[in-house]
């Protein structure tokens, strides 16, 4: 499984034909304290670099864009419940959705964990 980010502070792993996306760590430092989750519905299409979800927090809300064009397969009940998950687990526990991958040509516009740390570094 590969990990990718984007500049607008998403990552996703690719794992075949499946993907699952999420904010990095950075973004929900920025954020502040998430209240809320708004996720998209399974079967929901996706295109790339288009709202995808919404995060809120004490700041501000937030869209979170998909790094890809697919098709949401699932997205993360544990949200629903316990959206502070973003703040504490934002690479791991706190992902947002799962999708199929419309074309993976797209990934080759994303960051590497290298390109994206160099991209925060210069924020």
């Amino acid at each position: 499984m590969s990990r990718l980010y984007t500049q607008d502070h998403e990552w996703i792993d690719v794992d075949g034909g499946t993907a699952t996306v999420g904010i990095t760590d950075y973004a929900q430092g920025q954020l502040g304290d998430v209240v809320f989750v708004e996720l998209p519905e399974a079967g929901r299409a996706v295109t790339k670099g288009g709202e995808a979800a919404v995060v809120e927090s004490v700041k501000a809300a937030s869209d979170v864009y998909a790094p890809v064009s697919g098709t949401v397969t699932e997205a993360n009940p544990a949200l629903t419940d316990d959206p502070a998950l973003v703040n504490t687990a934002p690479e791991t526990e706190g992902w947002f959705f799962k999708l199929t991958l419309a074309d993976a040509s797209e990934l080759d516009g994303l960051l590497d964990k290298a390109a994206y740390d160099a991209f925060v570094a210069g924020l």
